[in-house]
């Protein structure tokens, strides 16, 4: 049997069936291989017991991508979904939802909720000048009064998309005027922090009919880029990627060096987005330097036990008493036997 998994709790995955859903859980040989299944594999299902609607994983199959944060399997789709008010759009947020997207390699669509609270034209304006300019999708939405959510389904048709965001801009309320349900649960923002509060505790994929699938996660707003060398990140910036420069040196990372070729680009790059880009490098480098030193670590000839300096074992010599160890082991069963 193959099902799709739609949400994880602990070690028990729930597996959407023909027949239904399906409590499972993965086979001891796949926890051995350290086999690791997402919301939104594909799986093939074992020892199926029809009374319980019990099930071992025994694999996992079909998997188009997956993406790393928050990790969801076979998405085709990011909506990246932002507040116009309670709270305000964080663009260097923004900014890295839309460099992780460019990082897949997938385009997001970019939805700002709670227009009903926050329907300044002028803001809007800019949100949209910012955007739309760079080839980015727009979509306003009120989950509350269910403006913008008839624009919103069509996109989402023969879709799995993810809606991503940091929490308390309304994507579990979205989800709700989307299936016409109050199923997932929602919560305001906090008076006190004036930030969202957690409401959804894990990531589930919800059915929206036979070929469509959104999936809600939990906000975050942690998410740094310190797995990637700075030379990259101007490529999960369009302004950059779309342009051919001729920068006096190939590294460039385009924040003031001699030679570099970015003028034409900055006269239009918005300074949010280049705040961002700023930011992102520092972070880089970090990772840069991180790398450098670990490369540069050579292994010594002694080691430290209980403050004592002893000399360490070559490889060779540890692997050959090993070998040796293991010939005296059979040696010995052999003598027994006999």
């Amino acid at each position: 049997m193959i099902g799709r998994v739609v949400k994880i709790y602990s070690d028990f995955y729930y597996v959407e069936t023909d027949l239904g859903i399906v409590e499972s859980k993965l086979r001891t040989v796949l926890k051995k291989q350290n086999t690791e299944v997402f919301t939104g594999d594909y799986v093939n299902l074992i020892q199926f017991d029809n009374n319980s609607m019990q099930a071992f994983i025994s694999s996992v199959v079909n998997r188009n991508n997956l993406i790393s944060r928050p990790k969801v399997a076979n998405v085709t789709q990011v909506i990246i979904v932002s507040a116009l008010k309670n709270p305000t759009v964080d663009y260097e947020q923004l900014n890295r939802y839309i460099a992780l997207c460019e990082y897949h390699k997938m385009k997001p669509v970019l939805c700002f909720n709670k227009e009903d609270i926050n329907d300044d034209l002028e803001f809007k304006n800019e949100i949209y000048n910012i955007y739309a300019k760079l080839g980015y999708d727009l979509i306003f939405t009120s989950a509350l009064e269910k403006t913008g959510i008839d624009e919103l389904r069509p996109i989402l048709n023969y879709n799995t998309s993810i809606l991503c965001g940091a929490s308390g801009v309304g994507k579990s309320s979205l989800i709700n005027a989307l299936v016409n349900s109050s199923r997932l649960k929602t919560s305001p923002v906090s008076d006190k922090t004036q930030k969202g509060v957690h409401t959804t505790r894990h990531c589930e994929l919800i059915t929206l009919d036979k070929d469509s699938f959104i999936v809600d996660t939990p906000g975050f707003s942690h998410l740094k880029f310190d797995f990637i060398l700075p030379v990259d990140i101007q490529k999960l910036f369009i302004e950059f990627s779309n342009q051919s420069l001729n920068c006096k040196f190939k590294n460039c990372l385009h924040i003031g060096e001699d030679g570099c070729d970015a003028v034409k680009i900055l006269k239009n790059m918005h300074e949010s987005r280049y705040k961002s880009y700023e930011k992102f490098i520092l972070e880089a480098k970090l990772y840069e330097e991180k790398i450098s030193k670990e490369s540069l670590k050579v292994e010594t000839k002694v080691k430290y036990n209980k403050n004592k300096i002893m000399t360490k074992i070559s490889s060779k010599k540890r692997i050959a008493s090993r070998k040796m160890n293991n010939q005296n082991i059979k040696h010995k069963e052999e003598w027994e036997n006999e």
